[in-house]
């Protein structure tokens, strides 16, 4: 024990520059996906055909594709079409695409789950298609899905560990390079775990707070 405590010392500085990286890329990519989710979903409740079908097809394209594969498409692939993007900003970008698709899910299921009859009644007093979306729809929509978005959150910070795989020095990656020059791989991943851990816990209590809140409602 006192061996590891002395390795945690001299490795959690190191592992701290991870740390940073990782939240980075996990609220780059939240923010992202938020977006493209939420105009993903709009297009599959818009009742327009083409968009319709449009964002159904992009939503099955981006859930068949594993993630890694779109990281290393953007990273290694788009420059040969004249896109060069950094290490930081493809990791972002792929989390935030693959991520989309689930949240545009999540909104969508929260979107149907209102009363239709609110729908109609803001209709009838004169709000168009979009006004009762931001001011009937939304508001209650987001209440329903913030539970599954908490899940989002936790999963993406997981596997925000994959954009090590194109040279982002977040916190795997970090504690890999520690751990292959210092030999000290349990003391390097025991670190990492509880690091990861530490980040996970505050945003499960959260989804908990909001699981709680959507069940009292």
């Amino acid at each position: 024990m006192q061996k590891f405590y002395s390795d945690a010392v001299e490795f959690v500085p190191i592992l701290l520059q991870g740390v940073w990286l990782t939240v980075i890329v996990t609220f780059g990519s939240l923010a992202l996906s938020t977006v493209l989710g939420l105009l993903w979903a709009l297009m599959r409740v818009s009742g327009i055909g083409v968009l319709v079908g449009l964002s159904s097809s992009l939503i099955n394209v981006i859930r068949g594709i594993p993630i890694i594969v779109l990281l290393f498409y953007l990273y290694f692939v788009m420059p040969d079409f004249g896109i060069a993007l950094t290490a930081l900003q493809a990791s972002i970008l792929g989390l935030g695409i693959a991520y989309s698709a689930y949240q545009a899910e999540n909104f969508r299921a929260g979107i149907e789950a209102i009363d239709k009859g609110q729908i109609e009644a803001a209709q009838t007093i004169g709000m168009g298609c979009w006004l009762t979306m931001r001011r009937v729809v939304l508001p209650q929509a987001i209440r329903i899905v913030l539970p599954p978005y908490g899940n989002v959150m936790i999963m993406m910070l997981k596997d925000s560990s994959q954009a090590s795989t194109i040279t982002v020095a977040e916190l795997a990656l970090q504690g890999k390079l520690i751990a292959s020059s210092t030999f000290k791989n349990t003391s390097v991943f025991t670190l990492v775990a509880l690091m990861y851990l530490t980040m996970s816990i505050p945003l499960i209590l959260l989804v908990r707070h909001f699981e709680k809140k959507a069940n009292h409602k």
